[in-house]
C-alpha cells in the first residue's frame, strides 16, 4: 500500500487520472494508481468531485488538523461486504466477547514485555519488577477476569507500569508523570497520542481490506463515533511500531524537544519538522519486513495488521483461536 503525506495547506481536485495538488508552490501531480492513502496534516480544500474519485479509486483519506488532531477519516463505499461475517461477528460480540478481549489484552502484556526486555538485556536491571509482574501475574489475572471492565482495568494497570519504566531508559526531557491525551500536556504524551493516531488509521486502512464490520469491536466499546474495532486491533502493535519508534528517534536524539516541539504551546506539540521526523520514522518501522514463520515468506508489519485481522475472521467463521501478533513469535 503505498502512503502520501501532505504537510502544507493548499487545494486537491482530480486532473484527467492524477490527483492534482496545489500550494503556494505551485502544483504537483500524484497518479492514482500510486496511492491507497492520503493523508491530510494540514487544511485542504476539496469538492465532491475528488471524494467521488477517491472512493472509486478505493483510496482513504485521514484529515489531521494543525494541532495534530485527528479529524476523521473518508472511507470509499464498502467494497468487501459479507453479511454472513456481520451476523458471526455482532454474534461473538453477545456470546464470545470476553474470550477476544483477554486475547488482545495478553498480546499487549506479552509485547511490552518483549520490548522493555531489549533494555533490561542491556542493563536498565531496574525493569525486573515489572517485568517479573508481567510475566508471573498479568496473564494470572486476565484469565480470572469475567468482565471487559476488569480487563480494561487491567489493561490500564499494564500500560501505566509501562510509562513508569521510560524513566530508566529514557532522558529526562520526554518523562512523563502520567498519560494525558486531549489535548498532550508535554512532549512524550504529544508522541503517544500522535503515533498512536497514525496505527489507529493505518489499522482502519488494513480492516477496510477485509470483510470485517468496523464498528463491532471486543475490548473497546462499539461507538457510533469511531471504528472501535481498529481500536482492538491496533492495540497489540502500539509497543512494536508506536513506542519503538519513540524510543528510537528520542535514544538517538533524532528528535529534540527543543528544536522539533512548538515552545509556544509548552512543548506539547511537534513542529514542522519534528512532524516529518517523525512520521518518517513510522513509516519505516511498520513497513520494516520480517520473516513470517507460517507464510514463509517477507511481510511487512502493515501486512501484519490486516493478517490480523484474518486471524479475527477465522475464529469468528471456523472457531479457530485468534491470538493477536506476538512480536516474539514474528506472527
Amino acid at each position: 500500500m503505498k502512503t502520501r503525506y501532505i504537510f502544507s495547506m493548499g487545494e486537491i481536485k482530480r486532473k484527467d487520472n492524477s490527483i492534482a495538488f496545489k500550494n503556494e508552490k505551485g502544483w504537483i501531480y500524484i497518479p492514482v494508481e500510486q496511492v491507497r492513502e492520503l493523508y491530510f496534516m494540514n487544511e485542504v480544500s476539496l469538492n465532491s468531485k475528488f471524494l467521488d474519485f477517491a472512493s472509486r479509486a478505493g483510496i482513504v483519506l485521514h484529515f489531521f488538523n494543525y494541532y495534530q488532531g485527528y479529524s476523521g477519516t473518508f472511507y470509499p463505499k464498502e467494497r468487501y461486504i459479507s453479511g454472513h461475517l456481520t451476523i458471526k461477528q455482532a454474534l461473538a460480540y453477545e456470546k464470545e466477547r470476553i474470550k477476544i478481549a483477554k486475547a488482545i489484552v495478553k498480546a499487549i502484556s506479552m509485547n511490552i514485555y518483549e520490548v522493555l526486555y531489549h533494555y533490561y538485556r542491556h542493563g536498565k536491571k531496574e525493569l525486573k519488577p515489572f517485568l517479573d509482574y508481567l510475566k508471573n501475574n498479568v496473564s494470572g489475572f486476565i484469565e480470572k477476569s469475567e468482565h471487559v471492565n476488569k480487563l480494561l482495568f487491567i489493561e490500564g494497570n499494564v500500560w501505566a507500569g509501562f510509562y513508569d519504566s521510560f524513566r530508566y531508559f529514557l532522558p529526562e526531557d520526554f518523562i512523563m508523570n502520567k498519560r494525558v491525551k486531549r489535548p498532550p500536556d508535554n512532549p512524550m504524551n504529544a508522541l503517544i497520542s500522535f503515533g498512536n493516531t497514525l496505527l489507529y488509521t493505518k489499522t482502519i486502512s488494513a480492516i477496510y481490506q477485509t470483510h470485517l464490520n468496523q464498528s463491532i469491536s471486543f475490548l473497546h466499546e462499539p461507538s457510533e463515533a469511531r471504528f472501535s474495532l481498529s481500536l482492538d486491533l491496533s492495540e497489540a502493535f502500539k509497543p512494536i511500531i508506536v513506542f519503538k519508534t519513540i524510543f528510537d528517534l528520542v535514544n538517538r536524539k533524532k528528535l529534540k524537544v527543543e528544536k522539533h516541539f512548538d515552545k509556544k504551546l509548552n512543548y506539547a506539540l511537534l513542529n514542522e519538522e519534528g512532524k516529518k521526523i517523525f512520521i518518517k520514522a513510522f513509516e519505516d518501522k511498520i513497513n520494516e519486513k520480517f520473516k513470517h514463520p507460517k507464510l514463509k515468506r517477507m511481510v511487512s508489519y502493515n501486512t501484519a495488521v490486516r493478517l490480523d485481522g484474518y486471524k479475527l475472521i477465522k475464529y469468528l467463521i471456523e472457531g479457530k483461536e485468534f491470538t493477536p501478533f506476538l512480536i516474539k513469535e514474528k506472527m
